[in-house]
């Protein structure tokens, strides 16, 4: 069975003062809610004190982003051993605003995935089809076909520790949702497609998350789904109770 993950992406949010505030409020909120587990992804300046402030309870800590070199003239950019250093579990790679903004292409986020992969990280995994795709009928070819680029070379062992979130680009940051019955059905060609490409073993045990615009309002909805199991979530997670309640939704 596929472990819940729900995790926060702050995003360009949240001071290091904010981050202990926040990451000290949220600890007794979340405490012994053991039937997911609980990640926070901050920005790269606030990871330190995250690190810090959540030892000892059940929250992880990732990073929002990674570069695939081990070190070198990429100005700008963080390195694998630099978040191992530091104490980071997690990161995420791939989301929809690297690759709007920052040109990030299937052949980077795959880069990107396997050096995170041999450093020992957790991948939060990041596709999804804009909104022509969705109105001009092909989510699914677009989702497969993400999956399969994203994950070329990477193998089942490897898999184990890939989560993939699937974010409909279009219900990102606009308040629009994917309703619970699309998300299902999304994250489920998600999972066949890896069932092709690995086994029907690693289909059924990796984490596919829904990263839409989930709230404190529609999780339990989304989370009741077969294939959506936990979210990567946005602005909710900036509010210790609407986090809180996203898990308690995970937990019940």
């Amino acid at each position: 069975m596929a472990r819940t993950v729900i995790a926060g992406n702050w995003k360009m949010n949240m001071t290091p003062s904010e981050t202990k505030a926040f990451i000290e409020t949220l600890k007794p909120m979340v405490a012994g809610k053991d039937k997911c587990d609980i990640v926070l992804c901050t920005p790269y300046v606030d990871l330190a004190t995250a690190v810090e402030a959540a030892k000892g309870s059940n929250i992880k800590i990732g990073a929002e982003n990674v570069h695939f070199e081990a070190k070198g003239a990429f100005t700008g950019e963080v390195s694998c051993a630099m978040l191992k250093e530091i104490g980071v579990e997690y990161v995420i790679i791939g989301h929809s605003e690297r690759r709007q903004y920052f040109g990030e292409t299937d052949e980077t986020v795959n880069l990107r995935t396997k050096a995170a992969l041999a450093a020992g990280f957790k991948v939060l995994l990041c596709l999804g089809e804009v909104k022509e795709q969705r109105l001009a009928g092909i989510t699914d070819e677009v989702v497969a076909m993400q999956t399969k680029l994203d994950l070329a070379g990477i193998s089942e062992e490897e898999l184990k520790n890939v989560i993939i979130a699937y974010e409909p680009v279009w219900a990102i940051g606009t308040g629009l949702t994917a309703t619970p019955e699309q998300a299902d059905e999304t994250c489920g060609v998600i999972r066949a497609t890896v069932a092709k490409i690995y086994s029907p073993k690693a289909a059924e045990e990796i984490t596919i998350q829904y990263g839409g615009s989930m709230n404190d309002k529609n999780a339990a909805e989304l989370l009741a789904k077969k294939n959506v199991n936990g979210g990567l979530i946005g602005g909710a997670s900036l509010v210790p109770e609407k986090f809180t309640a996203i898990v308690d939704a995970a937990n019940a």
